[in-house]
């Protein structure tokens, strides 16, 4: 192993680069599980699935160089799974609920991707803008949905069939986790050769396919991945609000996805974090004001200036003054 005296500058950068990151892994998790003490915990969860899923989106966009216009099918289609199956077996666990929403949203991704991922740039986005409308009026239409009423009164159960997630600190602590658990699958996605390879497509496609790489397989792949992990949101969200509903099947809600990706920092690992946390606080807050039913649009002109002035986001942004002043 090569000691520091050893290492070249490029390797010492990448090696204080790695440290820093760590650090902020360490201080971001303290700050998470000491966070309910101060704020609202059902708000933090609410902010950790559409963080989650957001990162899923990110993983499709910002890592392959897919703009899907359909996420909010997978997202939906984990909640209603996991809503139904908690609400028709009293005695199955959150954990297993949360596994089958997991794996309808996998075989949906499937489904979709093996459809679409032959398209690219816009007709990509339309095949996958027009499959998930599909899913939002089968879900208008499915009786064990419950319509436009949705599904309410979903039980939270017992995790493990041991601690009761009827409180909403102990709620907080398992969604953290299942966010954790997220976050790494995609860390490790994206780290990982086959994260080169997707970063390499995303760059320069026609060269990819000259090297060999059988990209469809690619990006079918990363698709199913992103589908799961949005499945994965909205099958705890699901278990948090004990509702599964059509705002998540809206094709509003896949809009809402992107402007979190974009706002945060497309193809940063914490940017989609960033931008969940941002909108869902702006909507918070501004449904509590005189400003309720101005939310689209301020979040709209927020979008546009943000897109203006700093087009890598706000992770993108602070990343590149982190780079030029530790150069």
């Amino acid at each position: 192993m090569a000691t520091t005296q050893h290492l070249t500058p490029a390797m010492q950068r990448q090696r204080n680069a790695r440290m820093r990151r760590n650090m902020l892994y360490l201080v971001l998790m303290a700050l998470a599980l000491v966070a309910p003490l101060a704020i609202y915990p059902v708000f933090l969860m609410k902010v950790l699935c559409f963080a989650l899923f957001a990162c899923a989106f990110n993983l499709l966009l910002g890592y392959a160089g897919l703009l899907s216009f359909g996420h909010a099918a997978f997202l939906a289609t984990g909640g209603y799974f996991t809503g139904i199956m908690l609400s028709s077996y009293p005695g199955l666990t959150p954990e297993a609920g949360i596994l089958i929403g997991t794996l309808a949203a996998v075989v949906l991704g499937t489904f979709f991707g093996v459809l679409s991922i032959r398209r690219q740039g816009i007709y990509f986005a339309m095949v996958t803008l027009a499959l998930a409308q599909m899913m939002f009026f089968f879900f208008i239409q499915a009786p064990f949905t419950g319509g436009e009423d949705g599904l309410h009164g979903v039980p939270r159960g017992e995790l493990f069939g041991l601690i009761s997630l009827s409180d909403n600190l102990p709620m907080y602590y398992f969604v953290l986790a299942v966010f954790v658990i997220g976050f790494a699958i995609i860390q490790r996605t994206v780290h990982s050769p086959f994260g080169q390879v997707l970063k390499a497509i995303r760059e320069n496609e026609p060269r990819a396919v000259s090297l060999g790489y059988n990209v469809d397989a690619y990006k079918l792949v990363a698709f199913v991945i992103s589908a799961g992990l949005a499945g994965l949101a909205g099958s705890t969200k699901t278990v948090v609000f004990q509702l599964a509903s059509l705002t998540d099947a809206h094709w509003h809600m896949s809009g809402e996805v992107i402007l979190m990706t974009l706002l945060g920092g497309v193809g940063t690992l914490f940017g989609p974090v960033v931008g969940a946390g941002l909108v869902v606080s702006l909507q918070t807050q501004l449904a509590q004001s005189p400003l309720g039913n101005w939310v689209s649009v301020i979040l709209g002109a927020i979008f546009v200036i943000c897109v203006l002035s700093f087009r890598s986001g706000i992770v993108g942004e602070i990343g590149k003054l982190v780079r030029k002043n530790f150069k």
